[in-house]
């Protein structure tokens, strides 16, 4: 008998949400049932882990939650990064998930076992102790796309000897005040923290190597009586959030992934970054630097009011000269001819993304079937996931972080809609009194020709996105994170796949 009846690894929004339609369908009625461990020492995800200066989500917070757990209370517009925290605190302990987590819990590996018909997985304490086996008969892994940090291949980068720090290991110690600061990378991270650090800085250089897209932010304090009508009409809300998503699936979700049929939205919205970048920076060299070379949504745009006018600073600097190496006293460029530039420095900010796909997609190891190796599988044949969740050869395993699972720009409408997969599969498996679950191998390779065929609109396919440097491609040169097809449709999707498509025993 298995230890658990699920395991879920990771305690961010995604695992909370898988842990919330389970419980809805009687599971987790004792604590053995559901187990939820998490790595670090707290729930919350990527909302715990990251706590840098000038931490916000970039969407905005009625449509960035739960659509069933509604917040009348944000503060922001676009909620700061302790309001989120905040609110998946108030998730757990509403839905009564503390009760199955378990923290400072490190996976290894998991691996199906045939003659058992469940998952045996391997666990370590993190920083070091005994290994422990564990053994659940669903498996679901929640580990987040974002959960990697990505350290600079940089020569010399272990060499530094002044204060070195990841944007996702944020020190919130350390001395920035009076400080020649750099920082490497300008992604959405990066475009947050580099107005705060500014302000800190006696001289701040940013090291630029691909340049984003950033439009204006329309962020604001809500006030005390729109939270009040928020929490006393929960319509008005809904409303708010119907609207937003609307604007963000019109001018974002469909400018990208139906480039081919709605290329001026694209258009539009890359002028629209360009006037936003005419308005706020006055020098026109640094403007060029600082506009992208490749269409917009090739990369994950972002918004700010705040970023482009730092650069409008005499004790801030853009350089786009590629760095060469890094020395115990700075960073050291060179350019075209090889002349080369030295850059002394106090502190050195590492504002370099994360790893996705190397060997940590998926973050763990996971074998199947027959022996069948996930990750080595999706790197070799190519990275697929039945409407994002559940892979031939893996059966009872769900992947709430998958190839083609990305709806949307809201992370929660992902989420709400692995969600009724997980509640549709699981309740077929009741009624048919099953105990194992498999998609078919027809069903998977159906679902990523759909995919391929769709891709063919997307910005991925049509724009020009060579120079992106995307996170949103594999190391094949693939891009199969985001779900090429609309909201609306991944909803109805969820709804209407054929449950034949799952094989039951």
């Amino acid at each position: 008998m298995a230890d658990h009846d699920v395991i879920i690894i990771g305690a961010g929004f995604g695992g909370m949400g898988a842990a919330i339609s389970l419980k809805r369908l009687g599971y987790g009625a004792e604590t053995a049932d559901i187990a939820i461990l998490e790595r670090e020492d707290d729930l919350g995800g990527t909302w715990h882990v990251n706590h840098y200066p000038g931490l916000a989500v970039d969407i905005a917070s009625v449509t960035y939650s739960y659509s069933f757990e509604p917040n009348p209370h944000w503060k922001h517009w676009f909620a700061r990064g302790a309001e989120l925290k905040a609110y998946a605190e108030h998730v757990a302990d509403k839905y009564d998930l503390r009760r199955h987590m378990q923290f400072g819990v490190l996976a290894e590996g998991a691996r199906w076992d045939e003659e058992a018909q469940h998952w045996v997985l391997i666990t370590r304490p993190v920083g070091g102790g005994r290994r422990k086996t564990r053994t659940a008969r669903f498996l679901m892994t929640a580990t987040g796309f974002l959960s990697q940090p990505k350290l600079p291949d940089i020569e010399g980068v272990d060499d530094f000897a002044g204060t070195v720090v990841h944007t996702a290991k944020w020190d919130d110690g350390v001395d920035l005040d009076g400080k020649r600061i750099a920082v490497i990378g300008t992604g959405a991270t990066a475009v947050q923290l580099i107005p705060e650090i500014a302000r800190r800085a006696a001289h701040l250089t940013v090291f630029q190597r691909t340049p984003i897209w950033v439009t204006p932010k329309t962020d604001f304090r809500i006030p005390g009586p729109v939270q009040s009508l928020f929490a006393a009409q929960p319509w008005t809300q809904r409303a708010a959030r119907r609207v937003n998503s609307a604007w963000l699936e019109a001018m974002m979700v469909t400018a990208v992934l139906h480039y081919k049929q709605a290329k001026v939205l694209n258009q539009g919205a890359a002028a629209l970054a360009k006037a936003h970048l005419r308005r706020q920076v006055r020098d026109p060299e640094t403007r060029r630097k600082l506009t992208p070379d490749y269409s917009f949504g090739c990369k994950r745009p972002t918004f700010s009011n705040e970023y482009y006018p730092t650069f409008n600073r005499s004790d801030v600097a853009l350089e786009t000269t590629p760095i060469r190496r890094i020395t115990p006293t700075g960073i050291v460029t060179a350019d075209a001819h090889g002349r080369e530039t030295s850059h002394e420095i106090d502190v050195l900010v590492l504002a370099t993304g994360f790893n996705l796909w190397d060997t940590n997609f998926p973050a763990i190891e996971v074998i199947g079937r027959d022996g069948k190796d996930l990750g080595k599988s999706w790197r070799t044949n190519g990275y697929h996931a039945f409407e994002g969740v559940t892979v031939a050869g893996f059966p009872n395993f769900i992947s709430l972080n998958s190839p083609y699972s990305y709806s949307g720009l809201s992370y929660f409408m992902t989420i709400e809609v692995q969600m009724r997969h997980i509640e549709r599969l699981f309740t077929e498996l009741g009624e048919r009194a099953a105990t194992t679950f498999e998609v078919t191998a027809e069903a998977d390779a159906e679902f990523l020709d759909h995919m391929l065929a769709r891709m063919d609109d997307t910005v991925f396919n049509q724009g020009s996105c060579g120079t992106a440097r995307s996170y949103y491609y594999t190391n094949e040169g693939d891009a199969v994170l985001l779900r090429p097809t609309s909201s609306g449709s991944a909803r109805r999707a969820v709804e209407e796949f054929p449950l034949e498509d799952y094989a039951f025993a």
